[in-house]
């Protein structure tokens, strides 16, 4: 079984060929079907040999293709001190990409 481990996002993550994985929101021109390259590769593991990078590998890439954009299920954040009156109320939904890997090199 071929993966890899990359990096983006401020995340790791261990994926494979036909993996969709959901990761944070990289800019505002993406658009559902474009093609997304990550070079932070940490590892690869081709089923018999394994790479481990320091930190990085060089020249490894991972190929991906945006299958959907949307945002999160909204988070209530509170703000509240008693007895003074201060009540604040926010919500926030954390936009973000779902990738379908395409290849690992």
């Amino acid at each position: 079984m071929d993966f890899a481990v990359i990096q983006t996002g401020g995340k790791q993550y261990k994926v494979s060929v036909g993996d969709i994985i959901t990761i944070e929101k990289l800019n505002d021109t993406s658009k559902v079907g474009d093609s997304i390259v990550f070079d932070k590769v940490l590892l690869v593991d081709d089923g018999k040999d394994t790479t481990i990078g320091t930190p990085m590998i060089p020249k490894a890439e991972v190929k991906g293709t945006i299958t959907a954009i949307g945002r999160a299920a909204k988070v209530t954040v509170i703000k509240y001190k008693q007895k003074s009156r201060y009540f604040k109320k926010n919500g926030h939904r954390q936009p973000f990409f779902k990738v379908k890997i395409d290849a690992i090199k």
